[in-house]
């Protein structure tokens, strides 16, 4: 069996890394990467691929830095090339970026069976690039795996039953990467505080927008007066916050650079509480037992809102400091994202298929 795996974004290369390594137990299955270049940045693309021991690309089409229109175009155009000439029997596609899309269509047009992990998620939210990548990228895959059971019933509401595809509960292969890569994590070349706040912030939505970003930035620096916040800058809010003027060295919170998923993984497992507008980041808070307060008005993770550990507080300065304030202390007690072995499910599921 031949599988072409498309990947261009951080969490895909963690989600990749996992089923790569199951894959790689099956001597009849052949795995090619295509790396669409999505994250150009070296610290955030290239890393990975050496942190979590995936095999090189076979292809780097070096895609980014466009609209989403121009970027899942060229990305459609260039994958179908590789598709054409290696006639793979599946292609697999993870998460919701614009190369999960360009991916799914690339193959669904040329009439190649596709696999969507973690598929059935949902914010509602048609704003959001990513809600509208999922729900394409879902109506056309073979073989949908769901992290949860919440997916899966969104997938039942939206009449998948009667389409001519297959939903599975996988669970979630960022629970199977936790547990293995918990053993390799390693902490940052930097002085940690005791007690910790881990803060992450990309979102589009919240960085393009002066009066958001300046909501968002004004909260983390009243809690960093009561207690370390540390947060990696990714290189789209370091550009807004220097357009904008604002000095990063002045400021109460620990900026520091990007980090690596080990040092994150070390990072979570010591903070004491995570707020994001990450969608990975606030599952891996719940795998390491922290609470998250999510920088978003909505999330495709419902079930830990709806479970208590996860509280949505958008980009309002006082959301952020409510929830901050009123945050519970949850036993992480229900079993929500599988066994961590979402892994063998898929590729035992592509076996048998």
């Amino acid at each position: 069996m031949n599988i072409i795996t498309i990947v261009g974004a951080r969490p895909q290369f963690v989600k990749a890394a996992v089923v790569s390594r199951e894959i790689s137990t099956h001597d009849d299955i052949h795995e090619t990467i295509i790396h669409t270049g999505q994250h150009f940045d070296p610290n955030m693309s290239d890393l990975f691929f050496e942190e979590m021991r995936i095999p090189a690309p076979g292809y780097n089409l070096n895609i980014n830095s466009l609209s989403h229109g121009a970027m899942t175009g060229k990305m459609l155009e260039e994958i179908e090339k590789v598709l054409l000439d290696k006639k793979p029997d599946w292609v697999l596609v993870y998460g919701d970026t614009n190369s999960t899309l360009a991916g799914a269509l690339a193959a669904k047009k040329l009439h190649i069976r596709v696999a969507h992990v973690e598929a059935g998620l949902r914010s509602f939210n048609m704003t959001m690039p990513e809600e509208i990548n999922r729900i394409l990228t879902d109506r056309v895959s073979d073989i949908l795996f769901c992290p949860t059971e919440t997916a899966t019933r969104n997938l039942k509401n939206e009449g998948f039953d009667h389409f001519d595809s297959r939903v599975v509960l996988s669970g979630d292969v960022m629970l199977d990467a936790a547990l293995f890569y918990r053993q390799y994590s390693r902490p940052p070349q930097i002085e940690l505080k005791r007690d910790f706040v881990l803060a992450t912030l990309h979102r589009a939505e919240n960085t393009d927008t002066p009066e958001y970003l300046s909501e968002i930035i004004r909260a983390l620096e009243t809690i960093s007066r009561e207690q370390d916040v540390l947060l990696p800058l990714h290189p789209r809010t370091r550009a807004k916050l220097e357009a904008s003027g604002y000095n990063t060295r002045l400021s109460p919170i620990r900026f520091i650079d990007p980090v690596g998923y080990l040092e994150m993984i070390y990072l979570l497992d010591k903070c004491s509480l995570v707020m994001t507008d990450s969608g990975g980041l606030q599952k891996e808070a719940f795998f390491f037992r922290k609470y998250c307060i999510t920088l978003r008005n909505e999330t495709e993770w419902t079930e830990l809102v709806a479970h208590g550990y996860n509280a949505l507080a958008g980009n309002s300065y006082d959301r952020i400091i409510q929830a901050y304030r009123e945050q519970p202390h949850p036993n992480f007690s229900t079993p929500l994202y599988g066994n961590g072995h979402a892994a063998k499910v898929i590729v035992d599921t592509l076996i048998e298929a």
